[in-house]
């Protein structure tokens, strides 16, 4: 398992245009993937989740990714995170 922490710089937060961004990244890889911020743990494959854990802008979450294809997975959702999730 890897984790890493990073800072969502979307102004409005995960909303659902870049929680269906995050979720469709984390899809296309087989490991778990998961984050914790202030209000829990949310399984980033499940919008429904993502939207529950009320991201705001300038949140720091922890990326979670368990599986065989664990560091490419982190890498590409660090990446599309840091690049504002087509925002």
């Amino acid at each position: 398992m890897v984790s890493r922490k990073v800072v969502i710089n979307n102004l409005s937060g995960l909303h659902l245009r870049p929680a269906g961004i995050l979720c469709k990244q984390a899809m296309h890889f087989d490991s778990l993937i998961t984050f914790a911020c202030k209000s829990g743990q949310a399984n980033a494959k499940s919008v429904l989740s993502v939207l529950g854990a009320c991201v705001k802008c300038g949140d720091e979450i922890e990326l979670f990714c368990d599986g065989h294809d664990e560091n490419e997975a982190m890498k590409a959702l660090v990446t599309a995170i840091e690049g504002g999730l087509g925002e």
